[in-house]
């Protein structure tokens, strides 16, 4: 299973240029299944301390990572995802139409 974060915008003040949320999605492939995750971190005006055009994507999720965004949580509720998707417990239907 590969896992890939990625940073898709910042907010950001533009009295000061610096970042104030920025939203984040984690998606884990494994073969032919797919799992994602979408969310947010925000930080207080002043923090970070890096302006928005110096600033490098891993850095951000360096942030993130580090203001109560559980990596590792996270891809383990993936890879749960992902297994689910592999060996459902549940199912949808109606038992009235055909297969």
């Amino acid at each position: 299973m590969t896992t890939t974060w990625t940073i898709t915008q910042c907010d950001r003040l533009t009295s000061d240029d610096f970042i104030t949320t920025a939203h984040w999605n984690a998606t884990a492939v494994d073969g032919e299944y797919t799992a994602s995750i979408y969310s947010t971190c925000s930080w207080a005006v002043g923090t970070p301390t890096i302006p928005y055009a110096d600033v490098t994507q891993e850095e951000v999720l360096g942030w993130c990572w580090t203001s109560g965004v559980d990596k590792d949580a996270t891809e383990a509720a993936l890879a749960e995802n992902i297994a689910l998707q592999k060996n459902p417990v549940t199912a949808t239907g109606l038992p009235w139409s055909a297969a």
